[in-house]
């Protein structure tokens, strides 16, 4: 069984190594949190940094929980719609991602103040 609260925290720190002064981490935590998991995805296309932050937590949705990973393969969007038929898989996904990028975040932020 996999401790997805060590995966986030591991997946925060690839995040902040992407994202050095962590500010499209924030921004795009603060859409997740407001707008919801599709819009943090299209926030994170528009970004330069996001392309490659989107495309970690993409991959990261798609092997957590190793047994039924919450994203399927295929185009980000259309595996989006397709997760947002499950409210409940919907939400698990959006506080995962949410953990995420807090650490993410953390990671940053001390790495900056070294």
């Amino acid at each position: 069984m996999q401790n997805l609260d060590v995966e986030c925290a591991k997946l925060g720190r690839e995040l902040a190594r992407l994202d050095k002064d962590d500010k499209t981490l924030t921004r795009a935590l603060g859409v997740l949190e407001e707008q919801g998991t599709y819009a943090c995805f299209l926030f994170l296309h528009t970004q330069d940094a996001g392309s490659q932050v989107s495309a970690e937590l993409a991959g990261f949705l798609r092997k957590v929980p190793a047994e039924s990973p919450l994203l399927g393969d295929g185009e980000i969007f259309t595996a989006l719609q397709a997760l947002a038929g499950d409210l409940d898989q919907l939400l698990f996904a959006r506080d995962l991602l949410r953990q995420a990028l807090i650490y993410g975040r953390y990671h940053a932020k001390g790495a900056n103040a070294q």
